[in-house]
C-alpha cells in the first residue's frame, strides 16, 4: 500500500472513529438551583459510566434552557410539569398530576421533545409554618391558615417577587382560600432567604419549594393544599425525539434513574448541599453508588 493510500485509510478511520463519539456525545443542562445542579451532576455522572460522552451545563435560567432545547443545544435535561404546562405552553386548567403530565407530553412531542417517564418528586409550591407555632395555632393547611388570617391573625408572609407578581401565585392563592395578606405583611426576598427568614422568626409563613431539604431539617411543618390549588411539578427527564432516536438506549436508563426519585430522596440530597455543604458532586456520586447505578 502507498503512502498516500495509507494515509487516506487512516483518515477515514479516524473520521469513523470521531463520528462514532459524536453519535454517543450528549448535551445535559440543568437549572440554577441545588436540586438542578445536584440532578445535572447526577445525569452527567450516570451516562459518562454507561459509556455516552457528555458535555454538562448546568446552571442556567429556565427560559434559556428551554430555548436552547428547543434549538438542539440541549439535548436533556430534567424539567418540572407544572412549569411546562403553566410557563411554556400557557396551559392554566386545573388537572390531575396525570392529566397533566400527559398534556404536556403530548404539546412537547409537537416541537420535538420527548417526556420520559415521571419521577414520585413534586417540587411544587408550598407555604410552609415553623412547626411549633403551626401547632400552637391550630394550623395544618391552607384553609386553616385562611381561618386563622381571617379570624384576625396578624401574620406575615415571606416570599419571592415572581410568586408575589405570577399570574399562578400569592393572588389567586389568596382568591382560592379566601384571605389576604396585607401590604405591610408581606416580605419580598429572594427565594433562598424565606427559609432563614421563618427559621429565625422574621416572618410567620413562608413560600418553600416541596423537595426543599431545608424543611425537614428545620422542622418546618408544610401547610397542605387542602383544595389543591398548586399544580403537580412532577420532576420529569425530556429529551429531544432527535436525540432518542440516536441513542435510544437513554429512555430505559433515564427512566430507571427517574423511578429511584422521590420526595424524600431529593429533599435528603439537598439538604445534604444546603444544610450539610457537602459538593454537589459528591452528593450525587454518593448516591448514585448507593443505588448500584455506578
Amino acid at each position: 500500500m502507498t503512502i498516500k493510500k495509507t494515509l487516506q485509510a487512516l483518515s477515514a478511520a479516524a473520521l469513523l472513529c470521531t463520528s462514532a463519539v459524536q453519535a454517543n456525545e450528549l448535551v445535559v443542562g440543568g437549572k440554577n438551583f441545588t436540586e438542578q445542579l445536584i440532578l445535572t451532576s447526577m445525569t452527567n455522572q450516570y451516562l459518562m459510566a454507561k459509556g455516552f460522552d457528555v458535555d454538562m451545563r448546568s446552571g442556567m435560567g429556565t427560559a434559556v434552557l428551554r430555548k436552547a432545547q428547543e434549538n438542539g443545544q440541549v439535548d436533556l435535561y430534567w424539567e418540572y410539569t407544572g412549569t411546562a404546562l403553566i410557563t411554556f405552553n400557557k396551559v392554566m386548567d386545573r388537572m390531575s398530576p396525570e392529566d397533566g403530565y400527559q398534556k404536556v407530553k403530548e404539546l412537547d412531542a409537537q416541537i420535538g421533545l420527548v417526556w420520559l417517564n415521571p419521577s414520585k418528586a413534586n417540587n411544587t409550591y408550598a407555604l410552609a409554618m415553623q412547626r411549633s407555632e403551626a401547632e400552637a395555632k391550630g394550623i395544618k393547611t391552607l384553609s386553616d391558615l385562611s381561618k386563622a388570617m381571617n379570624g384576625g391573625a396578624d401574620l406575615t408572609l415571606a416570599c419571592n417577587a415572581e410568586f408575589a407578581a405570577r399570574a399562578d401565585g400569592l393572588k389567586p392563592l389568596q382568591e382560592e382560600y379566601g384571605f389576604e395578606f396585607k401590604r405591610d405583611q408581606l416580605k419580598r426576598m429572594d427565594s433562598g432567604l424565606t427559609y432563614l427568614a421563618l427559621k429565625e422568626g422574621q416572618v410567620d409563613v413562608a413560600l418553600v419549594f416541596a423537595t426543599d431539604g431545608r424543611i425537614p431539617a428545620f422542622d418546618f411543618l408544610t401547610l397542605e393544599d387542602d383544595r389543591n390549588y398548586f399544580p403537580d411539578y412532577a420532576l420529569t427527564p425530556v429529551i429531544r425525539a432527535d436525540t432518542l432516536s440516536k441513542n435510544p438506549t437513554l429512555e430505559a436508563l433515564l427512566n430507571d434513574l427517574s423511578s429511584r426519585l422521590d420526595d424524600k430522596v431529593m429533599s435528603g440530597l439537598n439538604a445534604k448541599v444546603d444544610v450539610d455543604r457537602e459538593t454537589i458532586e459528591d452528593v450525587a456520586e454518593a448516591f448514585l453508588k448507593s443505588q448500584g447505578l455506578i
